[in-house]
Order: C-alpha cells, then structure tokens, then sequence
C-alpha cells in the first residue's frame, strides 16, 4: 500500500512495496511511504509490530526481500555504506560500547565518512564538528571519560552525538529516549526538534511513548502485524478506533497545552477493577474544553 507524502515533492527516503526480516518469512510486508526533507515521521505500534526491522530495512541493516529503499533518489542497498552514513545515521535501540574510548573518540567516529581513507587526523572544522556535538547533548563535562564508565542516559546521549558528527540529512532513532529520565527525555526531543527546524533535518523515530510521538511528530505511521494501519498527522492518525485497533485499548484524546495527547481509559476486552464509562459519561467527557473523545 503506498503512503507518499504528495504534499511536498522533494522526498529524502523513499520504500516502494517493501517487504524483509530476519528469515524467509516476512516481518514488515508491502510497504511504501516517503520521509520529506524536515520532516519527523515516527513509528508506533505494539511490540512485535515490526518498526524495529522497518527502521533496519530503511537503514540498510537488512537486506529487503521484497521492493526497495531509495536514499535521494537512489537505491541504497546498491551504494556503499560510507556513501550512506554521509547521509544518514541511525541511532540503534542498543549499542556496543568499544572499549577504553572516551567520549571524544567515539564522537570522532562520527567524521570517518567524511574523510578520505589516507586522513587519519581530524581536521580544524571536523574538530569544531565533533565539539559542537559533544556540547549540543550537554556531554562537554565528560568529554574525556571513558564511555563504559556513563551511566545509561549518559552513553545513550554519547551516542546521539556521534550520530549529529556525522551531519546527516537523515537521522533514524530506535526508542532514543531508552535509559533517559524525564527530564532528559524532553531536553532530547527538543533538540531533536531544533535541529528538525533549524537545519532541515529528516527524522524517523521510533517510540513506545505515544504522547510524546503526538508531541513532536510531523507525521504518525501506525504498525500492527507488520504492516501500516494508518499514517497522517497526529490528529488524523491517533484517533480512539486507531488506537483500539492498534493496541487493543479503549483510548480518548486531549487538548492540553502542548497540543494533543492521549489518556488511556482500559484495554478491550477485559476486566479493568473500575467500571468501564457508560454512554451518558462519554459524552460528558466528549465535551469538556480539556477532554474530547474524536470518532
């Protein structure tokens, strides 16, 4: 099924009826969709829907069994993986941690696709690259600590900066706020947002946490069983039947301060300990100015 964005022609990655996973069999099947240049896409879905392996098969980790993935224009399981991370750069859900590197040195590893294979040194702007970076993720404190001595959130922001290194157009982020307190959560989002805005940068996120892919996404791909239930802006994709069919919860949406958001009511089909809402409670909901259920 085709999900382009028609809205802006300039598409920076394209899947054209992409299906693969880890076998023979399918995971992720007959997808087609496009991520515009600015724009944040984000992936949601219950575990075992498949955005971990799309987001593989949109990076070049998997090999598609079916379709394709065109980065700019071209097929990107035909170019080579330098020519790719100048890029794009993809935040996995877990890293390797190399041994004895500081944070400095495993930011620096952000420049390699840059540079020519004879350079070994850094040059002065990729010093200034790798800096920058280091202090966008508010790491500069530990900039010469060895990275297996941070704690969770601290190694989850390293690796963030290795990936902003690399100045991609496209950044892929697997559950990127993994580890990260509330408080960091928000402060990585933001900057995430701000570099959306200010330097035009792609980004597809996968989150667990709805509200917060509500919050900052431009767009919204719902996932169940390996393929797209439904994509559109938040308001059109997270709607109480999408959630219902989704995640299998009964779900209304709110209007609040930083725009709209969702309060979880019980899963379907169970029992919860508190009475379900009754029509005349619906509706009462349904019409507060902070809490409306969308149909």
């Amino acid at each position: 099924m085709n999900y382009f964005n028609h809205g802006d022609s300039y598409s920076l990655l394209d899947s054209q009826n992409l299906s693969g996973g880890y076998t023979k069999q399918a995971i992720v099947r007959d997808i087609s969709l496009s991520l515009r240049k600015g724009e944040w896409l984000s992936l949601v879905g219950a575990n075992g829907s498949g955005k971990s392996t799309l987001l593989k098969l949109f990076s070049r980790i998997l090999t598609p069994q079916v379709g394709t993935v065109l980065l700019d224009g071209k097929a990107i399981h035909q170019q080579s993986a330098k020519s790719v991370a100048r890029q794009m750069a993809i935040l996995p859900q877990q890293q390797v941690v190399p041994a004895g590197l500081t944070v400095r040195q495993l930011v620096s590893l952000g420049r390699t696709p840059h540079q020519p294979w004879w350079q070994w040194d850094l040059s002065l702007e990729d010093q200034e690259i790798v800096e920058v970076a280091i202090a966008q993720t508010q790491l500069t404190e530990f900039s010469d600590r060895a990275v297996e001595q941070l704690s969770g959130g601290e190694r989850q922001r390293a690796f963030l900066a290795l990936t902003l290194a690399q100045n991609p157009q496209v950044l892929l982020l697997d559950e990127p706020t993994t580890f990260l307190d509330l408080h960091h959560q928000l402060e990585l989002l933001e900057l995430l947002k701000s570099l959306n805005q200010e330097r035009q940068l792609s980004i597809i996120t996968v989150l667990h946490d709805l509200n917060l892919a509500v919050r900052y996404s431009d767009r919204i791909a719902m996932l169940k069983k390996g393929c797209i239930e439904a994509i559109g802006t938040p308001s059109e994709a997270i709607t109480p039947e999408n959630l219902r069919q989704v995640f299998n919860v009964e779900a209304v949406t709110m209007n609040t301060p930083v725009g709209l958001q969702i309060c979880l009511l019980s899963p379907v089909n169970s029992h919860p300990l508190a009475p379900s809402l009754g029509e005349g409670e619906k509706e009462v909901f349904s019409g507060s100015p902070l809490l409306r259920e969308r149909t």
